[in-house]
């Protein structure tokens, strides 16, 4: 059974026992965290109604924060030696 939630801006495919990584989402470490915004269930037949969707809510647990892999942002202008180094790491 897996079911698509919404959060932070992008959908999820998540199912038992996964273990998934969101961006900027509020709690301590070891919290519970509840996602209502469910889009699809899927189990013995697919639930897509927003009647019945409304009732079904996703919960999880919060691991760790972490931060993801430096990004290189390097901007240059052609023929006048001017550029711009700089870094960014997403929460």
């Amino acid at each position: 059974m897996y079911a698509i939630v919404k959060t932070g801006g992008k959908q999820y495919k998540v199912a038992e026992g996964d273990v998934i990584e969101i961006e900027k989402l509020e709690g301590e470490p070891g919290a519970g965290v509840t996602l209502p915004a469910v889009l699809l269930v899927d189990g013995p037949k697919i639930t897509t109604e927003v009647a019945t969707l409304a009732k079904v809510t996703v919960s999880g647990e919060v691991v760790a924060h972490t931060k993801g892999p430096k990004i290189v942002i390097h901007k240059l202008k052609n023929k006048t030696g001017v550029h711009k180094r700089q870094g960014h790491r997403q929460r």
